[in-house]
């Protein structure tokens, strides 16, 4: 149980569609981690005794919800040595050998309190090198561990030479493959699956391979049709027009990163009946790839194949986006933290990157980063916005995010399930924070 305690004189930012602003709030949060009350300061009556913390002057918010991260890696660049194609099989060897995943825990653990402490207290991971993010949830569910929600995912699921395998992947060639993929995934208590649709940026090994359909309708429904069974949404990676139409055909809830649409997959993101819900969802990551085309090769270390598909899939996943809001399909928000240049403390950017070059408004942006992440993840009833019986999930910035996402950058206190970080703390990495500061 928690301390309970109130958050007195607070501007709270509701992160509505309309961008809801709330002068002078009082909230109060209760032992069991949940929100009792939140109402005007001067009609707010405080339990006798109660700690009160004034927030005269600083502004409160929900939670960041993070919809698309990874946790093997804190955002340096790689070694390009990792990436050779013919070292492959002997990294997936390390990462899976006791060395590797006593190596991976605790990279899981510091990167999870990095989210945290910057301000995200709810997170999806999609595509683990193995069970290392269900068992650090275990313990923080079972208390032993202070840290934000996680829905963990475990390794993807792809087809032979597939985005992600087999460093992060299972394999499966076929439908009853992929459901028994499925169902070893769920045994080892995942709560989220992740297929790879298409070819990726990343692990790209020609021009033109990032977006290219790598997994059949087929298998993809397959996988669905599992998932869905246990009540778990399915995210595709899927960066291409006939991919992303592959994945919404088979069922999947959200598909991250993202394409130009056309109207067939319009009507497919609105109303899908093979999803769970009857709909889908888009989650673009714009740090995913933007530092890789903004910034010079020199800097980054890529190669011409992964620079040349960063610059197209770039393209169409702005253009994706901007089609999401025009046509009123539910866009969440998602980092793909732990590749090249997209640290675990800059989800702040993403924000900001959806405002400058996605076609988001900021309202939008913040939106999308709480309340639609927190509904279409299915936590809408749990999470997500600041009020009465909702988890004390929340954060205090010293400035209005919505007149600039940097506010983030200085994040003053963090509530997580009613447990207050009251001085978050974590390690930055000042050359990389400068290479992005530059665009």
């Amino acid at each position: 149980m928690n301390t309970p305690f109130a958050l007195t004189h607070a501007t709270i930012v509701t992160g509505d569609e309309t961008g809801t602003v709330l002068l002078d709030q009082t909230v109060s949060v209760g032992a069991d981690g949940r929100i009792e009350t939140v109402g005007p300061s001067a009609e707010t009556t405080v339990a006798t005794g109660r700690r009160q913390i004034d927030l005269t002057g600083k502004y409160l918010l929900p939670g960041l919800i993070n919809a698309h991260a990874h946790l093997f890696a804190d955002g340096k660049p790689l070694p390009a040595v990792l990436a050779k194609e013919s070292l492959e099989g002997a990294v997936s060897v390390f990462f899976h050998s006791p060395a590797g995943k006593a190596m991976l825990k605790r990279r899981t653990r510091i990167n999870v309190t990095t989210q945290l402490n910057s301000g995200v207290t709810t997170i999806r991971s999609l595509g683990d090198v193995g069970y290392e993010v269900v068992a650090l949830r275990e313990e923080i569910e079972a208390g032993r561990v202070l840290g934000p929600r996680l829905l963990a995912a475990g390794p993807l699921l792809a087809a032979t030479g597939g985005h992600g395998a087999p460093l992060i992947a299972l394999v499966g060639d076929n439908p009853w493959d992929a459901r028994r993929n499925v169902r070893r995934n769920l045994r080892k208590g995942v709560t989220a699956i992740k297929i790879a649709a298409t070819g990726g940026v990343t692990d790209a090994r020609a021009i033109g391979e990032a977006g290219r359909p790598q997994m059949t309708e087929e298998e993809m429904a397959a996988i669905c049709d599992e998932a869905h069974v246990a009540g778990i949404l399915v995210a595709a990676h899927a960066q291409s027009r006939e991919g992303v139409k592959r994945a919404l055909r088979a069922g999947v809830d959200t598909i991250e990163h993202g394409c130009d649409m056309d109207d067939e997959m319009i009507g497919l993101f609105l109303e899908n009946p093979r999803s769970l819900h009857g709909s889908s969802a888009l989650v673009p990551t714009f740090q995913a790839a933007l530092p890789l085309v903004k910034l010079d090769q020199s800097v980054t270390g890529i190669n011409d194949i992964v620079r040349a598909n960063a610059e197209m899939i770039l393209a169409r996943m702005i253009q994706g986006a901007a089609d999401a809001v025009v046509h009123g399909i539910t866009l969440g928000m998602g980092t793909d933290s732990a590749l090249t240049y997209v640290t675990h403390y800059n989800t702040w950017r993403e924000l900001d990157l959806a405002a400058r070059y996605g076609g988001l408004t900021p309202t939008q942006a913040l939106h999308a980063a709480t309340q639609a992440n927190a509904r279409l993840l299915g936590l809408g009833d749990e999470t997500g916005s600041v009020e009465t019986g909702k988890s004390a999930d929340l954060v205090v910035l010293p400035a209005n995010p919505l007149e600039g996402f940097r506010a983030y950058a200085d994040v003053e206190l963090v509530v997580a399930r009613g447990a207050l970080i009251e001085k978050p703390e974590f390690t930055r990495f000042p050359e990389i924070d400068q290479q992005l500061d530059s665009f």
